[in-house]
């Protein structure tokens, strides 16, 4: 089956694994008519779309807005820049607007100026308030396709959502816990970034329920508002452990790892198991050094290639695009570390 495309690109628009697409391009036994079929249509559709974005001969600007730890906004440039050259080369100009912490009036601001300049699209984390989705709407109605990245804005004019299901995330990080503390019990140091963003509310809520149901024997106490910071979370941290003795594993949704270790580490006090989110270059060391025991991972280059094929959709058509298939979560170890993005 001749095709000019890679395969994880094939499995990404079908809905597949890369095993399966490759039994089919390789014309291997044992693959139903319809899974061929819907290999035969994934080509076709990206074919149409090289050719559309080809032929318009036009490079689509557009802008990454971001609230989030430079660690983090570091990982998704280091993405969106991989893809660019990877995903139709020449369609795509990224310009990044990153900053660790910005007030909704800040955010909606930024949004606006760009509204009024002009793009093509734009690629949007930020907290789910009704300022933002107010300047979702109003992108939206001036033509512009704003894509949500990792956390949601579920109520606004977004046409798609690019990310995991962070839902899912949650309980898997209570189902590691729960494991490795087993009968022991305690209590978790759940970590939050800012209670603002939709992606880390569903992060904890997943956590709280298979915490709830299944290891009932596990507390929780929660911080929030450190905005991933480490000064910050250190402190916040720090008064946790002071007024609990009995905390002994932490999961961490909104990051400041290295602050929150230092905290148990000024305590004189052990890590049972330690749960973080996403391999930023500061939780590659923490987990090499195994001061973290789990990382749960998904790949930001999925993310940028959904965003990117959601925006181009919505240039080539008026009609509305909603991404297919959400990002999967890997869970990483010391001994699994991938080698790259």
């Amino acid at each position: 089956m001749a095709h000019l495309f890679l395969v994880k690109d094939i499995a990404f628009q079908a809905g597949l694994s890369t095993a399966t697409v490759d039994r089919v391009l390789n014309g291997r036994p044992g693959v139903r008519q319809q899974t061929e079929m819907r290999v035969k249509a994934a080509i076709a559709e990206l074919e149409k779309q090289q050719a559309g974005a080809m032929g318009s001969g036009r490079t689509l600007a557009i802008d990454i807005v971001m609230e989030t730890p430079q660690r983090f906004s570091d990982a998704v440039r280091a993405a969106f820049e991989a893809e660019i050259a990877a995903f139709l080369p020449g369609v795509f100009r990224c310009r990044f607007h990153f900053a660790e912490v910005m007030k909704p009036v800040e955010m909606v601001q930024l949004l606006d100026r760009i509204r009024l300049r002009g793009t093509d699209g734009i690629v949007l984390k930020a907290p789910d308030v009704a300022e933002v989705a107010a300047a979702v709407a109003r992108l939206d109605a001036a033509g512009i396709p704003v894509v949500t990245l990792v956390t949601d804005l579920p109520n606004s004019a977004r046409i798609a959502y690019a990310g995991a299901d962070n839902r899912a995330a949650g309980e898997t990080a209570a189902y590691l816990i729960g494991e490795v503390l087993g009968n022991r019990g305690g209590k978790v140091l759940v970590t939050l970034s800012s209670g603002r963003f939709r992606g880390e509310e569903e992060r904890e809520i997943g956590f709280r329920r298979i915490i709830r149901a299944h290891y009932p024997e596990i507390g929780i106490s929660e911080i929030s508002e450190g905005h991933g910071a480490d000064a910050a979370t250190g402190t916040l941290a720090a008064a946790a452990l002071a007024a609990d003795p009995t905390i002994n594993a932490v999961y961490s949704i909104g990051g400041g790892n290295r602050a929150v270790l230092s905290a148990f580490d000024a305590d004189r006090r052990p890590v049972g198991v330690f749960v973080a989110h996403d391999l930023d270059a500061d939780n590659r060391a923490l987990l090499s050094a195994r001061r973290i025991g789990f990382v749960l991972h998904h790949d930001l280059r999925t993310d940028a290639r959904s965003a990117f094929r959601a925006i181009m959709s919505r240039a080539q058509t008026s009609g509305r695009t909603v991404a297919a298939s959400l990002s999967s979560v890997e869970i990483v170890t010391p001994y699994n570390i991938p080698t790259g993005d």
